[in-house]
Protein backbone atom coordinates (compact mmCIF):
# COMPACT_ATOMS: atom_id res chain seq x y z
CA UNK A 1 0.00 0.00 0.00
CA UNK A 2 2.27 3.06 -1.14
CA UNK A 3 1.33 6.72 0.38
CA UNK A 4 1.00 5.14 3.72
CA UNK A 5 3.66 6.04 6.96
CA UNK A 6 5.82 3.45 7.83
CA UNK A 7 5.09 2.19 11.14
CA UNK A 8 7.30 2.29 14.01
CA UNK A 9 8.52 -1.13 16.09
CA UNK A 10 6.42 -1.93 18.91
CA UNK A 11 9.20 -3.51 20.60
CA UNK A 12 10.56 -0.29 22.39
CA UNK A 13 6.61 0.48 23.66
CA UNK A 14 6.18 -3.44 25.01
CA UNK A 15 9.82 -3.24 26.62
CA UNK A 16 9.19 -0.02 28.67
CA UNK A 17 5.70 -0.63 29.23
CA UNK A 18 7.10 -4.00 31.22
CA UNK A 19 9.72 -2.29 32.66
CA UNK A 20 7.50 0.32 34.33
CA UNK A 21 5.29 -2.41 35.37
CA UNK A 22 8.10 -4.08 36.91
CA UNK A 23 9.27 -0.84 39.05
CA UNK A 24 5.69 -0.55 39.77
CA UNK A 25 5.31 -3.58 41.31
CA UNK A 26 8.49 -3.41 43.59
CA UNK A 27 10.31 -5.99 41.03
CA UNK A 28 13.70 -5.86 39.69
CA UNK A 29 13.80 -5.53 35.79
CA UNK A 30 16.65 -7.56 33.66
CA UNK A 31 17.04 -7.41 30.14
CA UNK A 32 18.87 -10.43 28.17
CA UNK A 33 20.88 -8.79 25.69
CA UNK A 34 22.64 -10.34 22.54
CA UNK A 35 25.65 -8.97 22.05
CA UNK A 36 27.26 -8.14 18.77
CA UNK A 37 29.73 -5.06 17.11
CA UNK A 38 26.58 -2.71 17.74
CA UNK A 39 26.43 -3.14 21.03
CA UNK A 40 28.09 -1.29 23.68
CA UNK A 41 28.48 -3.10 27.31
CA UNK A 42 31.01 -4.55 29.19
CA UNK A 43 32.85 -7.38 27.32
CA UNK A 44 34.26 -9.19 29.92
CA UNK A 45 30.79 -9.85 31.07
CA UNK A 46 29.36 -11.29 27.69
CA UNK A 47 28.93 -15.03 27.81
CA UNK A 48 28.24 -16.71 24.44
CA UNK A 49 27.44 -13.27 22.77
CA UNK A 50 24.89 -12.89 25.69
CA UNK A 51 24.67 -10.20 28.68
CA UNK A 52 21.68 -10.13 31.38
CA UNK A 53 21.96 -6.79 32.99
CA UNK A 54 19.77 -4.76 35.81
CA UNK A 55 18.19 -2.23 34.35
CA UNK A 56 16.30 -1.03 37.85
CA UNK A 57 16.37 2.61 38.39
CA UNK A 58 18.44 1.36 41.58
CA UNK A 59 20.97 0.09 39.15
CA UNK A 60 21.41 2.63 36.21
CA UNK A 61 21.94 6.23 35.77
CA UNK A 62 20.19 7.72 33.49
CA UNK A 63 18.27 5.31 31.76
CA UNK A 64 16.97 5.69 28.67
CA UNK A 65 14.31 3.80 26.56
CA UNK A 66 14.16 5.25 23.37
CA UNK A 67 13.16 3.78 19.99
CA UNK A 68 16.38 2.37 18.80
CA UNK A 69 18.89 1.95 21.64
CA UNK A 70 18.64 1.64 25.49
CA UNK A 71 20.80 3.84 27.23
CA UNK A 72 22.16 4.09 30.56
CA UNK A 73 24.97 4.19 32.93
CA UNK A 74 26.15 1.16 35.54
CA UNK A 75 28.51 0.23 37.49
CA UNK A 76 30.28 -3.00 36.82
CA UNK A 77 32.90 -3.89 39.98
CA UNK A 78 33.02 -0.32 41.27
CA UNK A 79 33.73 1.34 38.04
CA UNK A 80 31.30 3.27 36.21
CA UNK A 81 30.12 2.03 32.36
CA UNK A 82 28.20 3.92 29.01
CA UNK A 83 26.23 1.29 27.85
CA UNK A 84 24.18 1.67 24.55
CA UNK A 85 21.88 -1.35 23.59
CA UNK A 86 19.93 -1.63 20.22
CA UNK A 87 16.41 -2.26 20.80
CA UNK A 88 16.20 -4.95 18.36
CA UNK A 89 19.50 -6.71 20.70
CA UNK A 90 16.87 -7.15 23.60
CA UNK A 91 15.83 -10.85 23.43
CA UNK A 92 13.71 -10.98 26.81
CA UNK A 93 12.55 -8.40 29.51
CA UNK A 94 11.61 -10.13 32.98
CA UNK A 95 11.44 -9.70 36.61
CA UNK A 96 14.00 -10.89 38.47
CA UNK A 97 11.98 -12.49 41.41
CA UNK A 98 9.19 -14.19 39.50
CA UNK A 99 10.34 -14.30 35.83
CA UNK A 100 7.59 -12.70 34.60
CA UNK A 101 7.92 -10.87 31.47
CA UNK A 102 8.26 -10.78 27.63
CA UNK A 103 10.81 -12.54 25.35
CA UNK A 104 11.06 -11.60 21.91
CA UNK A 105 12.76 -12.80 18.21
CA UNK A 106 15.64 -11.98 17.84
CA UNK A 107 16.32 -9.77 14.24
CA UNK A 108 19.08 -10.47 11.94
CA UNK A 109 20.70 -7.62 9.87
CA UNK A 110 23.19 -8.17 7.48
CA UNK A 111 24.11 -5.14 4.81
CA UNK A 112 22.25 -7.34 2.00
CA UNK A 113 18.90 -7.53 3.97
CA UNK A 114 18.39 -3.80 5.87
CA UNK A 115 15.65 -3.09 3.84
CA UNK A 116 13.83 -6.38 4.54
CA UNK A 117 14.48 -6.44 7.81
CA UNK A 118 13.34 -3.62 8.37
CA UNK A 119 10.04 -4.19 6.38
CA UNK A 120 9.62 -7.54 8.53
CA UNK A 121 10.54 -5.65 11.97
CA UNK A 122 7.74 -3.63 11.45
CA UNK A 123 5.35 -6.70 10.86
CA UNK A 124 6.54 -9.71 12.22
CA UNK A 125 9.19 -9.37 14.44
CA UNK A 126 7.65 -7.33 17.02
CA UNK A 127 5.09 -10.08 18.43
CA UNK A 128 6.22 -10.42 21.33
CA UNK A 129 6.06 -14.42 23.51
CA UNK A 130 4.65 -13.76 26.38
CA UNK A 131 5.91 -15.40 29.39
CA UNK A 132 3.63 -14.21 32.14
CA UNK A 133 2.70 -17.75 33.40
CA UNK A 134 6.27 -19.16 33.05
CA UNK A 135 9.49 -18.42 34.81
CA UNK A 136 12.71 -17.56 32.08
CA UNK A 137 15.43 -19.46 33.50
CA UNK A 138 18.92 -19.24 32.22
CA UNK A 139 19.95 -22.10 30.32
CA UNK A 140 23.88 -22.04 29.65
CA UNK A 141 23.38 -18.37 26.57
CA UNK A 142 19.90 -18.19 26.03
CA UNK A 143 17.00 -17.69 28.31
CA UNK A 144 14.64 -21.07 28.31
CA UNK A 145 11.05 -20.51 29.53
CA UNK A 146 9.67 -23.53 31.34
CA UNK A 147 5.76 -24.24 31.62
Amino acid sequence: MDGLPALTSTRPYLIRAMHEWCSDNGFTPYISVFVDKNTLVPTEHVKDNEIILNVSYDATSGLQIGNEFVHFKSRFSGVVRDLMIPINNIQAIFAKENGQGMSFPKVTVTEDHIAQTESANKTHADTPVDTTEAAPKRSRSHLTIVK
